[in-house]
């Protein structure tokens, strides 16, 4: 939080040398004051990504996982998808609103925080047969139908999910310990950029809004994306035709049951 504020500082300052020349140079020169200390997040390899997907205790849960991973969407973002934010084909997803949990307001729906937030993602051709599956098995008919919702059709929370799914116990048994459910966005970050994507693009992709890059609001265009998806696909077709016979399918996956009628 510190760096980040000292680079906010240092920004409006530089505007006041160049622009406004009230200060012939900026004061703003501590060496490292701009660096985050906070630890490395994990990235997790595309292998780790399904084997999490399929450790999830409900099925209604794997799409969001690959959805988070595979697309680089926030919580809030993957949370909030209604069928109308998905295309018929599940080529590609709008983020268009997200949901914030307010404290004493509890869950609600707006926007997204910055014009950058507000944006369309190019699924990755592999995993869009895994977004028409959850289509067809867990979301309703209306556009306005959640994509993700409990066991009994409620709206996600976080904590809530959770609970669900065991995360902690289960990301100690994927050799993740303390992976939080943002780093799947981390990691989808990561792939993006391993597709050899320009910043622009990536930022654009990721809906990421930093005032010291003025770039993000010359966006990238859709083909630019597409391209982007289609790099991050051939990373998990190449993953599937590598792994070994083996190793069991994903249809005897163990995992909790799903009742979709509650």
């Amino acid at each position: 939080m510190v760096a980040k504020s000292y680079r906010l500082l240092r920004s409006v300052l530089n505007t006041v040398v160049e622009e406004d020349r009230i200060l012939s140079r900026n004061p703003c020169r501590i060496r490292g004051a701009d660096q985050e200390n906070a630890a490395e997040r994990p990235v997790l390899t595309v292998a780790q990504v399904f084997d999490l997907a399929n450790r999830m205790s409900y099925d209604r849960f794997r799409a969001l996982v690959l959805l988070a991973a595979f697309c680089t969407l926030r919580w809030g973002e993957v949370s909030a998808l209604r069928r109308k934010d998905i295309a018929e084909d599940a080529s590609w997803v709008r983020v268009s609103v997200t949901h914030t949990e307010v404290r004493g307001e509890g869950l609600t729906v707006g926007p997204p925080k910055s014009r950058a937030g507000a944006r369309t993602v190019t699924v990755p051709e592999a995993i869009r047969a895994e977004v028409l599956r959850h289509l067809e098995a867990y979301v309703g008919q209306s556009p306005d139908s959640l994509v993700f919702t409990g066991p009994r059709g409620a709206a996600l929370r976080r904590g809530n999910f959770n609970q669900l799914v065991n995360w902690r116990a289960t990301v100690d048994k994927l050799g993740v310990p303390g992976l939080h459910f943002h780093d799947l966005r981390h990691t989808g970050n990561h792939f993006a950029a391993r597709s050899g994507a320009s910043t622009k693009e990536l930022m654009a992709r990721m809906g990421h809004d930093d005032m010291r890059a003025a770039l993000i609001y010359q966006r990238a265009t859709s083909e630019a994306d597409r391209q982007i998806a289609d790099r991050v696909s051939g990373m998990v077709t190449e993953y599937r035709e590598g792994r070994s016979e083996l190793e069991p399918d994903e249809d005897d996956t163990s995992g909790g049951s799903d009742d979709t009628t509650g």
